[in-house]
This record gives C-alpha cells, structure tokens and sequence, in this order.
C-alpha cells in the first residue's frame, strides 16, 4: 500500500479500476458462486485502502465507509446478482453507485414525480445546508472551550456535529452526482422528528446502511428464521461494521462498545414491535406524536453516551479528531480571509 499514502487521486483511481473489474467480470459470470470467486480479490484491496491515509483519521474512517463497507457490501450483493450494482448499467452510473453512498432515484412519471421535485427544491436543500453549516462552525468554536464543558455536553456537541456532518457532506455528493445528470435519494430525513426506534433507524437516519443491510443480512435471515431474528442480525452486522469503523479511526482494537450499542437498539426495536401490535389488538391510542419524539430522542442520546461516545473519547482519539477539526475550521477562516482581501 506504500504507492497509496495520503493519496486520494491514488486511491480513487485504483478503486474505479477495482469496481471497473466488477463490473467486467460480473458481465460474463453468472450470478452466484463463480461471480463471488471472481470478486473475492478485491475485498482485501477494499479492507486496506482506507489505511492509506496515516496522517487522517477523519478521511481514513469515511473512505473506509465507502469502501471497506458500503462497497464491499454492494459487491457481495452483485454476486448474489441483488442489490443496486448491476453489470448492465453504464459505466459512470456502476463506478458512482459502487464508490459513493448514493442510491439512485428510480425515475416516476405524472403526479408523483412532480411532487417529488417540489418536495426537493434546491432552494429548501440551500437553506437546510447553511443552517448546518452554521451550526458545525459554532460548535467547532465551542471545541476550543472542550476542557470547561461537562462530559454530557461535550458528549451531545460530538452527535450533533456528526448528524450536521453527515447531512450537509452527502448532499454534496449527491449535488456532484446530480450534476452528471442522475438524481439520488436523500440519506437523512429529519431523524430528530422520528416517532419510534423503527422510524429512526429504518426511515429516517443515515438511509444508505438500511438499504444495504436490508437485502443482504436482513430478508435472507427473515425468510429463514422470522422477523426478529432478522431485525436482530442486521444490527449485529451494523454493529460490527461500526467497531471496523472505530478501529480505522483509532487505530486500535475496538472494545465492542459498538455492537453493544446496536444489539440493544436492535432488542427495543423488536419489543417496540410487539408492544406496537399489542397496543393496537387492545384498541389503545398511540402517544401523542410529540412524546414519542421526545422518548425517542432521549433514549437514542442516553445509549450514545453510555455505549456509542466512550469508544471514540479514548486512546486519544478525541484529541485527534479534535485537533482535525480545529485545521479545518482554521482552513475555512484562512480561506474566508483570503477572499475577503481579494474581494
């Protein structure tokens, strides 16, 4: 990997080669065992190539989402011949699906595509991103005063900067995607306003992971063993890819905080389930919408900080994401600077 270090241009042009392969070899290899035996190379490259950039955590863990997940993922479904890669879609189309976490948009005619466009308008989307990256900025300058602040809320800075992130760094790629003519589905949906644990996870937080884990862990586990069992592994399997992720931010063995974290959420998931249809057989009304945000929100940030923070506030990891951090808040003011003189 030496010829890769900190090398984005390296890295992206060996992992289109990589997808390239895919899609070569998966045009002339039936789906199933040959197809796997074919694509089984490229998993070690897509494990290691996050590793590359030693000198960042930050961009080592997010290629290793790209990649050592989302991709490796989405290359186990072509060879099963599921999932959203398919050898015959043209290439820029299979290498963005295979790189980036977007799902493309099935196009719809009449009505319905016409309200979905007005549901999406940029100026909405504008707004939504500058509110976002307002709020990282103020909380990148509250960074500065981290010693002062209590544990619990430094612990909820850390979530909302990482819900703003996420939500304002996805819709630039499907921005830059939208420009090569494809149009992508969102990956957030207001997970603040979520009614349940279900709604949360499955509707509306970070949509990417449930639209792969769905078909690859969760219906083959369903049809086998019954809802349960197949709500429980997909949060097994989330929970250790997260631990693979915590490990590609640290550097160091992960202490199983992560599944931990999602095997619970995963157990309230199914007895959410049961308490909802046992509910409703009893003619029962649902809570009033505002409270069960409100439960749900308190329960999501009360297993973050007690499970899903401590993993990353150790080893000097949060030193080391806070010290990135602080570069790029003063990149952006330098920047702000700069244009401003010249301006």
């Amino acid at each position: 990997m030496e010829f890769l270090q900190d090398s984005i241009p390296m890295v992206s042009v060996a992992a289109a080669a990589a997808a390239l392969y895919a899609r070569a070899s998966s045009s002339v290899l039936r789906p199933g065992f040959p197809r796997l035996v074919a694509l089984l190379p490229l998993f070690p490259f897509l494990v290691a190539a996050p590793l590359a950039f030693t000198s960042s955590a930050i961009i080592r863990a997010t290629v290793a989402f790209f990649l050592a997940w989302l991709c490796a993922f989405k290359l186990l479904l072509l060879a099963a011949g599921r999932g959203p890669l398919d050898p015959a879609l043209p290439v820029l189309t299979f290498l963005l699906t295979a790189l980036l976490p977007v799902k493309l948009r099935q196009r719809r005619g009449g009505a319905g595509a016409a309200a979905s466009t007005e549901a999406s308008r940029p100026g909405m989307s504008l707004v939504s991103c500058a509110v976002k990256a307002a709020v990282i900025a103020v909380i990148l300058r509250l960074y500065k005063f981290n010693n002062q602040l209590h544990l619990y809320v430094r612990l909820a800075l850390y979530g909302v900067h990482i819900y703003c992130f996420l939500d304002l760094f996805f819709p630039c790629i499907a921005l830059a995607v939208g420009a090569l003519g494809m149009e992508t589905e969102p990956q957030f949906d207001r997970p603040y306003l979520a009614s349940s644990l279900r709604d949360f996870w499955g509707r509306r937080w970070n949509l990417m992971v449930p639209a792969i884990l769905r078909p690859s862990v969760y219906d083959p586990v369903r049809a086998r063993a019954g809802n349960p069992a197949g709500v429980l592994a997909t949060f097994l399997v989330s929970g250790l890819m997260h631990e693979g992720m915590v490990y590609y931010l640290s550097l160091r063995r992960p202490n199983g905080g992560m599944t931990a974290f999602f095997l619970l959420h995963g157990v309230c998931c199914v007895a959410e389930g049961w308490c909802a249809r046992g509910w409703t057989a009893r003619g029962l009304p649902s809570p009033p919408r505002a409270v069960a945000t409100l439960l749900v929100v308190l329960f999501v940030a009360a297993t973050s900080f007690w499970l899903f923070f401590p993993p990353l506030c150790k080893d000097g990891v949060e030193e080391k994401l806070l010290e990135e951090w602080a570069a790029v808040a003063a990149f952006f003011l330098d920047a702000g600077k700069k244009i401003t003189w010249y301006g």
